[in-house]
């Protein structure tokens, strides 16, 4: 592995957290090789400030990366024109990316499963996103990783040309949407996420990753995700960017973490149903799986799939 990719951090007013996120990514073996860029979204209000300049100071006197840049925004940009930016200028200099932020705590082998999956991957086009984080799904495999349609941007990966046909026109992706696009992108019925597209549209949300997702799912890319996931989420706490910092969570919650470095990435590019069935088991209460098994069937009985 000569040459790793960038991890770009993303932070704004959690000093609890960002630590926690950084003193994870430290003890990582990779390390030492990574070059680290952090960027620091400026107070929105006079209520954000202490903990922005908290965040400010801490990052300064972070150690234990191949490089540390430090990017700090002179005004609110929020976290999707930040993030989107962030990640734009990083990958037009490196030409791929890590990105993570502030509200997870990583494997001591997140960062091999990273630059592997990104070094293997690279010239294979249908690939478009690798993710280190996994939904506590019970998923009977013995697989390492796996292939889904879903991007999951908790602590995650891409390259330059994937990342340059990013689109952010809630009327272009949806007029582009049939009924069974619709469909499947939100995940045979299980979610709704052309909900928040049209939220953003209306201006009810300010978000990135759903647009990442639809950018990924318009042109049939897949996304690969781990079994077991190498990064835990200590953000549910609601401490996420329009609250205070509440300090720690519950650690009972975390899950144990993957620490493989030799894993087998799966080789045919099509997706798992077996992880989208899994996923339909977790999103949904036992007592509704009937149900919507039901409208699975029948939607697909309608539209073809």
């Amino acid at each position: 592995m000569p040459s790793l990719a960038p991890v770009a951090l993303f932070t704004y007013n959690r000093p609890w957290h960002v630590k926690q996120t950084v003193e994870s990514l430290q003890r990582d073996v990779l390390a030492a090789q990574s070059e680290l860029t952090i960027f620091s979204d400026a107070a929105k209000n006079s209520e954000a400030a202490e903990n922005v300049g908290m965040v400010r100071q801490y990052i300064k006197s972070i150690t234990g990366f191949k490089s540390l840049n430090i990017i700090e925004r002179k005004e609110n940009w929020g976290s999707a024109r930040s993030l989107t930016d962030g990640i734009t200028e990083v990958i037009k200099k490196h030409g791929r990316i890590i990105v993570i932020e502030d509200d997870f705590v990583f494997s001591t082998a997140f960062l091999t499963f990273m630059n592997n999956a990104l070094d293997y991957y690279r010239g294979r086009p249908k690939i478009w996103h690798i993710s280190g984080y996994n939904y506590p799904m019970q998923l009977d495999t013995e697989q390492d990783a796996f292939f889904w349609r879903l991007m999951v941007c908790s602590g995650w990966a891409t390259w330059a040309d994937r990342w340059s046909q990013y689109e952010s026109d809630a009327d272009k992706i949806l007029s582009a949407f049939g009924h069974k696009d619709i469909y499947r992108f939100n995940m045979d019925g299980y979610e709704k996420f052309t909900g928040q597209i049209l939220d953003n549209r209306n201006g009810k949300l300010n978000t990135w990753a759903v647009f990442w997702y639809a950018t990924i799912f318009r042109n049939s890319g897949l996304c690969l995700n781990p079994v077991h996931t190498y990064c835990n989420n200590i953000g549910d706490d609601g401490s996420g960017e329009h609250d205070a910092n509440r300090g720690p969570v519950d650690q009972r919650t975390m899950r144990e973490l993957n620490t493989r470095k030799n894993i087998l990435f799966p080789v045919k590019e099509v997706e798992a149903d077996w992880a989208v069935e899994g996923f339909g088991r977790y999103s949904k209460p036992a007592d509704q799986n009937r149900l919507f098994g039901i409208r699975r069937f029948l939607r697909g009985q309608f539209y073809g799939a």
